[in-house]
């Protein structure tokens, strides 16, 4: 009745009754948050200080202190780096010819003459370690279903194949063949295992599903160098003149190795595939060091004593040669036993090495060398891959692969940039120079085995089944249903 007698309320007054009735609100559960907050902080700070022991607290469930991320992984997280990569690469490597007088694109290639040069990219089309990054994109391609890094090589190699016989023939009119582009003179004049082997291995893989005109005579141009004309011991070793007469580099298992055995997947022809085991098991014989379960960098004929130097990324390429023979070397091969053998005895000498953060050093064996990402990367490819083929068991190496992934993720930069990656090395005889050899985003090396390693990550991680149990990375065959930080097989939890 009292209500019923009192004057009504305008709406003005309305909104500034509701105003301070919420202002009130705020402040009160302001006030009641703060309170909360600081009981919490004194809460914490009592526990911390004085109640957490063994006797109330799990201690061992406790976050250590990683340095680089030690989690689960998604393959769209790993696809979000691998996609960081791609744009970079993309952006950076233009497929165009120019006049090196005017800086005019040249469209129409039969206009090509002696002023005509690829447009300066960040990275060269044609080096050793494009073929590498070749290859990265094409099992990138497969790992995600992502068909623009498969376009990525499909656009370069038809590039490549488009403006190659008119370099050629520029070439062929001069007698010194030095009036053309450099990087065009590694396509149609190899004089090198380095500008023909891992390209070559790449052009093969495209072609082998994507046949591009022109691309054949790239790839048997790039094969009649290896087998015919590269420079190799009396007993058929491929080998250099430098430093040294008649050195073995390590680094040259990969650049011949995996192209002879593409070369014999291509054309079903026995004498590749034979090449490709006897290389392998002389380069083994002189180089690799059984007690380590690691290759030497280099070997010298005729010397008693060799310069044992393990370093990382030579050992990543021969462990990266040994991978991609075993994937298509037959299985009714001779020599295959004794390929996988060889691959399991490297595996077992490079896992024992991994760093606590995942890398591995420049130099294998040696702790005080710098971490260093390209290895690493190629280890993690490698090793993932020999999981998923099954040459080598889940349990005890897919960890192994995982921590490297970790390791890697922190080296891509937001603008997709590789960081802690060698320079190009050269062999040596004293440890100076492999530990002071620079790193640098530019250097080329790191792309591909970047590449590489996230895509057979994915392959990993959706073939198998991942979890933390008891604060540790585990990999399973069968998915684990419990959501317990520790759990055993059978169901049971703790």
């Amino acid at each position: 009745m009292l209500l019923s007698n009192q004057p009504k309320l305008s709406a003005n007054k309305k909104q500034q009754i509701i105003k301070i009735i919420m202002s009130t609100k705020i402040i009160t559960t302001t006030i009641l948050l703060s309170i909360s907050v600081l009981f919490s902080q004194q809460l914490f700070a009592e526990l911390k200080n004085d109640t957490i022991n063994d006797s109330n607290t799990p201690l061992h469930l406790l976050s250590p202190d990683y340095k680089n991320p030690y989690k689960m992984w998604t393959k769209d997280e790993i696809k979000e780096i691998l996609d960081r990569v791609f744009i970079y690469l993309e952006r950076e490597t233009p497929a165009v010819v120019i006049d090196s007088k005017t800086n005019e694109t040249i469209t129409d290639y039969r206009l090509i003459n002696n002023d005509s040069r690829l447009k300066k990219g960040t990275f060269r089309l044609t080096s050793y370690e494009w073929g590498v990054t070749y290859s990265g994109m094409l099992e990138a391609a497969k790992a995600t279903g992502d068909k623009r890094y498969e376009q990525y090589v499909g656009d370069r190699m038809k590039f490549l194949s488009e403006i190659s016989p008119y370099f050629k023939k520029l070439k062929d009119s001069d007698p010194n063949g030095s009036i053309f582009d450099p990087n065009m003179r590694q396509v149609i004049a190899p004089h090198a295992l380095d500008d023909a082997g891992a390209i070559c291995a790449a052009s093969i893989k495209y072609n082998s599903v994507n046949n591009i005109p022109g691309l054949r005579v790239l790839i048997d141009n790039y094969m009649n160098y290896i087998m015919n004309n590269e420079y190799r011991l009396s007993d058929g070793t491929f080998a250099r003149k430098r430093p040294q007469m008649n050195t073995l580099w390590l680094d040259d298992m990969y650049m011949s190795i995996p192209a002879i055995v593409q070369m014999g997947k291509l054309t079903g022809e026995q004498k590749y595939y034979d090449e490709a085991v006897s290389q392998i098991l002389r380069f083994s014989e002189r180089m690799f060091v059984k007690e380590k379960g690691l290759y030497m960098h280099g070997w010298i004929e005729g010397e008693e004593h060799h310069p044992a130097f393990h370093w990382g990324r030579a050992n990543g390429w021969a462990l990266l040669t040994l991978t991609e023979v075993l994937d298509v070397l037959p299985e009714n091969h001779p020599g295959r036993d004794k390929v996988l053998a060889q691959y399991k005895a490297h595996v077992k000498g490079i896992t024992s090495l991994q760093s606590s953060e995942g890398f591995w050093h420049q130099l294998l064996d040696r702790n005080d060398s710098y971490l260093e990402t390209s290895a690493t990367a190629i280890f993690v490819y490698c090793i993932a891959r020999g999981i998923n083929k099954g040459w080598l068991d889940v349990i005890s190496f897919a960890p192994v692969a995982h921590l490297g992934w970790c390791a890697i993720s922190t080296k891509i930069n937001n603008n997709g940039q590789v960081e802690g990656t060698c320079v190009g090395t050269g062999m040596a005889f004293d440890p100076a120079f492999y530990y002071y050899r620079p790193i640098n985003v530019f250097a080329a090396h790191g792309y591909g085995p970047v590449l590489l390693a996230g895509s057979e990550m994915t392959n990993l991680i959706n073939k198998f089944h991942p979890r933390m149990n008891d604060s540790a990375v585990q990999y399973y065959t069968t998915p684990q249903k419990s959501n317990r930080p520790i759990f055993s097989v059978d169901g049971q939890e703790f």
